[in-house]
């Protein structure tokens, strides 16, 4: 009969981590992501009309196509947890979907940049368009990349089928990372809670906070978010140490934890530099599993893997 520790992290596995809860939350928030719209729309108009203060949220006020940006946000917030629910089944599969997650971001800052387009200057000599370049040539890189990513997933995964017998190790290393999922889930629940509070409390109730000092809304709580990452993907390492001998996917996974390293200190900078190091991140990540699929071409499998 299992322990009351093996019931807790079982149901709580059930709870959260389940076919049947992915599918309630992707309803929940589509049916969240078009609210948003419609109201972010009405915000728009109302704006407009001078019955609303767009100082308060500017560049998101100003133009009908900023809307787009509001369901975005939420499709991200799903994006997060798909990233957690797919844990425990694959760290490479753990690792694109971070990868998604920072493209969605890029996206949504493109939704706010076409709002602030200013095509009556000279393209180069204004700061909003050229940062709409920078973004527009980043998300077509990152998004080619994340496909080489998946890609090359799937062939080592081909090569994988039929040759890993789930062991008792492998079984152990699931088990663990399913408990480490549940606890992120929790934990993001949280940060996204306290995050988004603080920065509508600041936005409009604390008066001691100017429009300029308030941070970058493309940057709440995902700034965080990452900080997170890498210390679960630290984490992860060094269990697998515990599971794995294998030189190469140490190698493997320590590289992940520096790609999310680079993302993570992407959200300090701004204009070309940002697109540089997330496009340098997710370069370094496609290469890292490149030469370690190059690796399983000539060393036999290990028994267990992810």
């Amino acid at each position: 009969m299992p322990g009351r520790a093996t019931l807790f992290w079982n149901n709580a596995s059930k709870a959260l981590l389940s076919e049947k809860t992915k599918e309630r939350s992707e309803k929940v928030i589509i049916t969240i992501a078009v609210v948003g719209f419609i109201i972010h729309l009405l915000l728009i108009i109302l704006s407009k009309l001078g019955i609303f203060e767009a100082d308060y949220a500017p560049g998101l006020l100003d133009n009908p196509i900023a809307s787009i940006y509001t369901p975005f946000s939420f499709i991200l917030v799903y994006e997060v947890y798909l990233l957690v629910y797919f844990l425990p089944k694959s760290i490479t599969f753990y690792i694109g979907k971070q990868y998604e997650i920072i493209l969605l971001i890029l996206i949504r800052r493109l939704f706010k940049d076409l709002a602030q387009l200013d095509l009556q200057k000279s393209w180069f000599s204004s700061q909003d368009d050229l940062q709409f370049t920078y973004d527009i040539g980043a998300t077509l890189i990152i998004f080619t990349l994340i496909f080489i990513f998946y890609y090359l997933n799937s062939k080592r995964t081909a090569v994988q089928q039929g040759k890993l017998p789930q062991q008792e190790q492998t079984q152990r290393f699931i088990k663990t990372k399913k408990k480490l999922a549940i606890v992120l889930i929790v934990v993001l629940f949280f940060l996204a809670v306290y995050s988004f509070g603080n920065y509508f409390n600041q936005l409009f109730f604390d008066v001691s906070h100017k429009v300029d000092s308030i941070k970058d809304i493309n940057n709440i709580f995902f700034d965080e978010f990452f900080t997170i990452l890498i210390l679960s993907d630290v984490l992860l390492l060094l269990i697998s140490y515990t599971h794995t001998s294998s030189f190469r996917s140490v190698i493997r996974n320590s590289g992940f934890v520096i790609s999310t390293i680079l993302i993570k200190l992407s959200f300090g900078t701004e204009g070309l530099l940002n697109n540089v190091l997330v496009v340098s991140a997710i370069s370094f990540g496609v290469l890292i599993l490149l030469i370690h699929n190059f690796y399983e071409t000539i060393e036999p499998l290990d028994k267990t893997e992810d």
